[in-house]
């Protein structure tokens, strides 16, 4: 054999052994980051960690397909932990993969200490082979009927995924809400007689700190936004509700310019002092990643389902245009007279306490500018119009937040 010979039949090998190790290659690492995904970023992230419950009885290599099958089907990005329940509830979202049945006991003697180390809803994520769903549902019950909160994520592959991005979306909010300062700048206003908050109650279910702020720190300069600007840097706060009216005699001003502008800023900025309108926004924020407008009723239409809400003033970063007129009330400063996309929307609200809560999806049918009314007016048609009933016998304060889109799944899930 010539020496061509020889360097073509040892290229041919060389490149064969190339294709071999390099596809060896892309499937090990197809594996770990699809299963096993403990790259930097991941482990940075931690956005979903997925721990497993898995019984002896069962055989392991057939339990490892099956897994191996299911979790390919997931879209997000997660860190595998297994049964190494160590770092419980660090990542956003903490899911337990029920592998198999007989894990039921399993669980019930990890409970105590997954308990101290978090306190949010127990999810627990299964395909349904070996008997896995059975397990799930005795598990969950079990939860139930000690007042646990859980969830059993099961069915298509699409609704497994949608639904872990929901509560995905949701656990990030959760962890954004734990440890915001939102300020009370000044008392509510005399009129918000129902509009008051239970701080203890705030902190403990959401995680907010409500700091009281006096309202002559809002006269060390003129400039309303500045003051508000200098006001959020030196409390360090991500929002505030301001007893808006005491600024008609004292600076012979409104807020309501400085309010949309902070609130297209990203932060939550609301209005007359009123701190459940507040807390609302913030949740929106925190959600969604919108602003919301503060507006009340002015008329209601119990026959069809519509209703007309006005305030004067809105978020910027929610019209397509607006206009500055005078503030209604006052006939004094500037009011904004702001025009929102027509489309859904939902209509929102939480009580100083948390204890209740009132979501309506519809839609903004058209935006109107009467004389005799605050600024900024929406027409919105409720999906259910037996929804009115509640502004009419159970209302929440007068105030509530209107919001693009349809978000009724989302705000039930933060508020369970």
């Amino acid at each position: 054999m010539n020496n061509a010979n020889v360097f073509v039949k040892m290229s041919a090998i060389y490149t064969k052994s190339i294709r071999i190790f390099g596809l060896l290659g892309h499937f090990l690492y197809f594996c770990r980051l699809k299963y096993y995904p403990l790259t930097t970023t991941n482990m940075m992230n931690k956005n979903i960690a997925i721990f497993t419950l898995t019984s002896e009885l069962h055989n392991p290599e057939a339990t490892n397909a099956v897994t191996r099958e299911f979790l390919s089907t997931l879209d997000a990005d997660f860190e595998l932990k297994g049964n190494d329940y160590s770092d419980y509830g660090s990542a956003c979202l903490n899911l337990i993969y029920v592998r198999t049945g007989g894990t039921e006991g399993i669980f019930l003697k990890l409970l105590p200490e997954l308990q101290t180390k978090s306190n949010r809803p127990f999810y627990l994520l299964t395909s349904g082979k070996s008997n896995s769903l059975a397990a799930s549902m005795e598990i969950l019950s079990y939860l139930q009927q000690n007042h646990i909160e859980g969830e059993i994520i099961h069915g298509s592959a699409s609704y497994i995924n949608l639904r872990i991005a929901l509560l995905l979306q949701v656990e990030k909010a959760c962890r954004t809400l734990r440890g915001s300062r939102l300020g009370i700048i000044g008392q509510p206003s005399d009129w918000l007689i129902s509009s008051h908050a239970d701080k203890e109650q705030v902190k403990t279910c959401l995680g907010i700190e409500l700091v009281d702020i006096p309202m002559e720190t809002m006269y060390r300069n003129k400039d309303i936004y500045e003051s508000l600007k200098s006001i959020l840097a030196e409390y360090q706060l991500q929002g505030f509700t301001l007893r808006c009216f005491d600024l008609l005699t004292t600076l012979k001003n409104t807020g309501c310019l400085a309010l949309a502008k902070l609130n297209a800023e990203g932060y939550v900025a609301g209005c007359e002092g009123d701190v459940p309108a507040m807390l609302t926004m913030m949740i929106v924020r925190s959600l969604l990643g919108v602003s919301g407008f503060q507006a009340n009723p002015s008329t209601i239409n119990p026959d069809t389902g519509e209703m007309l809400f006005a305030h004067c003033t809105i978020p910027l970063d929610m019209v397509e245009r607006y206009e500055l007129d005078t503030h209604f009330e006052s006939g004094i400063g500037v009011g904004i007279r702001g025009y929102m996309k027509e489309g859904p929307v939902t209509v929102f609200k939480v009580s100083g306490d948390l204890s209740r809560h009132f979501i309506a999806e519809g839609a903004l049918i058209r935006n109107q500018s009467k004389p005799d009314l605050c600024r900024t007016q929406q027409v919105i048609q409720l999906a259910d119009k037996s929804q009115v009933q509640y502004f009419l016998t159970n209302p929440i304060g007068n105030h509530h937040i209107i919001m693009p889109g349809h978000h009724k799944e989302q705000l039930e899930k933060i508020l369970m």
